[in-house]
């Protein structure tokens, strides 16, 4: 059985620390017959204990940690180095002979002492020290009981207060840390039920004012336990220790060690292992598990979310809990306080103390997540490798990384907890979702976008799907790097825009079509007047004489929508020089032909086509099924004038996203028939053994019909990008 370890504790100092640390210490041995070490870690004071228990050890932690090195279950090292004190039946070690050492203590070193010393003792005292520091997180993750040692002044009452924020943001449970109050009833103090009413700790020691008993005991360098047994400063530390070991109360948290390097993700034999498979093996009371291909979350751990979301529910009325996005500092402050219930939650409901900084932030965190934020989907969401989230139930969490569709081990908890995501996402832009409104629409804050279904529509459950907006605005250096074109195609496309030709960008779902309009756009001189009309924002442009507009759904009562295609006819009465349609999908597609073939040149859109020439029927399609009664030779007519070039993307089956063709439209071959010529394409020509798509772009030959107005208006681009490669 591992030893109980307090850690004594004070952020202030001369609060008697050492004093409770060194006679807490003899009490448990020479009284209580326990076998006890005790450790110095107060880094900032060395020597001090020796000088009360009138010892000279010869032995520390560092010879300890080095002895321990390639053998950590030497039990000879641990009679070799911690000091025996028989006269008080204790064992000793200092964490330094020399103060100039200090230096060399390092977390590593001490969990490898303190993993030693568990094993052999039944009680483990450590002075802490004052100063919060690296050494000092990894002695708390060792701590059964945190003693916070204050006195009855106003300072050391706020010390002890910040001191437990700092322990509470190390998700450090309340229920592990007590309070000893040293020199209580002290004349001029604060009362010790006015501590306790400041401090949301409970005051288990009352260590009455014993100046000249004390005194004279460290004179004498004997514990004050040994030296004066009778006075009121060694009874009450006297029955602190009882206290401690009778059982009666349970002042210890047991601890639950954890290997905080399985948490984190990390590459083994080529293959990266994801921090969510640390959950799917990990056991209360037994840590990670060496179950292999699991890729889920233990039961145990989504039963102990699930409780701890209900204390929230309770303690933070998380239902009513106002939570503004928008202001990030009162977003913060909510935050801050619920992780705070979250940490004490957990120990009440586990009866565990995670023995792991990294461990604890990161169960903290995922709980908080799904009270506060998007859930499971919050790493996702922030990962940026990730380009697209697809949730079909609260079982199956799908995402899209570099163009590949896999299943992520994260999932949640109920399907209700996916409906308070969707409505969390909505609910900002005074959209809601219900039987009667199953459908909806919207965005993150980041202009990510979003798409929700939900029963009776969706059979399997709430389905969300998100298209990630990318954070990072890439230009077309970005795209050739990427292979996603050639030189002599940029050049091609960048007098196109230069020189006001009416553009399409076509591709499939997810084949990068806006992320090539974005590019096309930044051509676009700084001097004109540009008007972008979107569903949903995703274009980023980098002139400054730019309009954003964005077309508006009905509201609740189904009233109040703006359409794209009333933006786009309000928009040619604000005198643009550009016009870019984040995407053509009804009614407006009509307006677009009409105001390109209207003075409106130099407009650009996307829309989703199979190819260059699926194009055409696609327009065609919407125009009709919009409820426009024209002939499909006079759409088609519109078409052949308006349109100048059609860019097309597409998603290739490696992931990677490539322009394969560029197309001119040469006008109508006859009455019912557009002409179009292929400037350049992309020529697949087998798939690698690793999978990857192999190819190569190449002009066709052909060269276009406007190279002539290029030269009239100074571009220079050569004729020779044109003429296939021999």
């Amino acid at each position: 059985m591992l030893a109980k370890t307090i850690v004594i504790f004070s952020t202030k100092g001369g609060v008697g620390k050492t004093l409770v640390a060194t006679n807490l210490a003899v009490s448990l041995g020479y009284y209580l017959r326990k076998k006890v070490a005790l450790v110095d870690l107060d880094l900032q004071a060395t020597g001090d204990m020796p000088m009360w228990l009138d010892i000279t050890a010869n032995k520390c932690l560092l010879d300890l940690a080095e002895k321990l090195k390639n053998n950590p279950q030497d039990e000879n090292a641990l009679q070799e180095h911690l000091f025996s004190i028989e006269r008080y039946e204790i064992s000793f070690l200092p964490a330094v002979l020399k103060p100039h050492h200090v230096g060399r203590i390092d977390s590593n070193k001490i969990n490898t002492v303190l993993d030693a010393i568990e094993q052999a003792y039944d009680y483990i005292i450590i002075d802490a020290g004052r100063a919060f520091t690296e050494t000092l997180f990894s002695v708390f993750n060792h701590a059964n009981l945190i003693l916070l040692v204050s006195t009855p002044d106003i300072l050391s009452v706020y010390q002890t207060k910040w001191a437990l924020d700092i322990l509470q943001s190390l998700h450090i449970p309340l229920n592990l840390i007590k309070i000893v109050l040293n020199r209580a009833q002290s004349l001029g103090g604060v009362s010790w039920q006015e501590v306790r009413a400041a401090v949301p700790c409970e005051i288990i020691g009352r260590i009455p004012s014993e100046g000249k008993a004390i005194g004279l005991a460290l004179n004498r360098r004997i514990p004050i336990v040994i030296d004066n047994p009778n006075c009121r400063a060694s009874a009450a530390i006297k029955k602190l220790g009882i206290d401690l070991t009778s059982g009666k109360e349970n002042y210890f948290l047991e601890r639950q060690q954890v290997d905080a390097a399985s948490a984190a993700p990390k590459i083994e034999e080529g293959i990266l292992l994801k921090e969510d498979d640390f959950w799917a093996n990990f056991k209360f009371g037994q840590g990670p598990s060496a179950v292999e291909g699991q890729d889920k979350e233990s039961d145990e751990v989504i039963e102990l979310k699930k409780r701890v979301h209900q204390k929230l529910i309770d303690k933070l009325d998380l239902k009513h809990l106002e939570i503004d996005v928008s202001d990030p500092i009162k977003a913060a402050q909510v935050r801050e306080r619920t992780e705070k219930t979250i940490t004490n939650a957990l120990a009440e409901e586990s009866g565990m103390f995670l023995a792991s900084l990294e461990v604890r932030k990161k169960l903290v965190k995922e709980i908080a997540d799904e009270a506060l934020g998007l859930g499971p989907l919050e790493d996702l969401v922030n990962d940026e490798s990730i380009s697209d989230i697809m949730v079909n139930n609260k079982n199956q969490i799908y995402i899209e990384r570099q163009g590949k569709i896999e299943l992520s081990p994260k999932r949640f908890l109920s399907n209700e907890q996916v409906r308070q995501v969707i409505e969390r996402i909505i609910a900002p832009l005074g959209r809601r979702i219900d039987e009667s409104v199953p459908m909806v629409d919207s965005r993150l804050p980041d202009g990510s976008r979003v798409n929700a279904i939900i029963p009776p529509l969706a059979l399997t459950g709430p389905t969300l799907t998100i298209r990630k907006f990318g954070r990072e605005r890439l230009n077309m250096n970005d795209l050739l790097r990427l292979n996603t074109l050639t030189k002599p195609m940029a050049d091609f496309i960048n007098a196109c825009v230069v020189s006001r030709k009416n553009i399409i960008v076509s591709g499939g779902t997810g084949s990068g079509k806006t992320t090539v309009l974005n590019v096309l756009s930044a051509f676009i001189p700084e001097t004109e007047r540009i008007i972008t009309i979107e569903d949903a924002a995703e274009i980023r442009l980098k002139q400054e004489h730019w309009v954003r507009l964005e077309s508006r759904p009905p509201n609740i009562e189904g009233k109040g929508a703006i359409t794209t295609r009333e933006l786009f006819r309000n928009s040619l009465r604000m005198r643009p020089d550009r016009i870019v349609i984040g995407e053509c999908r009804g009614a407006e597609t009509l307006d677009m032909l009409q105001a390109m073939n209207t003075g409106h040149d130099g407009s650009m859109t996307t829309i989703h086509a199979n190819s260059t020439h699926d194009v055409i029927s696609r327009m065609d399609s919407m125009i009709l099924m919009s409820g426009a009664e024209l002939p499909v030779r006079a759409i088609r007519e519109m078409i052949a004038s308006a349109i100048h070039i059609i860019i097309h993307t597409a998603r290739l089956s490696d992931g990677s996203r490539k322009v394969l063709q560029i197309s001119e439209m040469t006008g109508m071959l006859d009455e019912m028939h557009i002409g179009s010529k292929d400037i350049f394409n992309f020529k697949q020509s087998g798939v690698s053994l690793e999978g990857k798509v192999l190819g190569q772009f190449t002009p066709t030959g052909y060269i276009p019909s406007f190279m002539q107005d290029l030269i009239i208006r100074g571009i220079k681009i050569s004729e020779d990008i044109f003429k296939p490669v021999a």
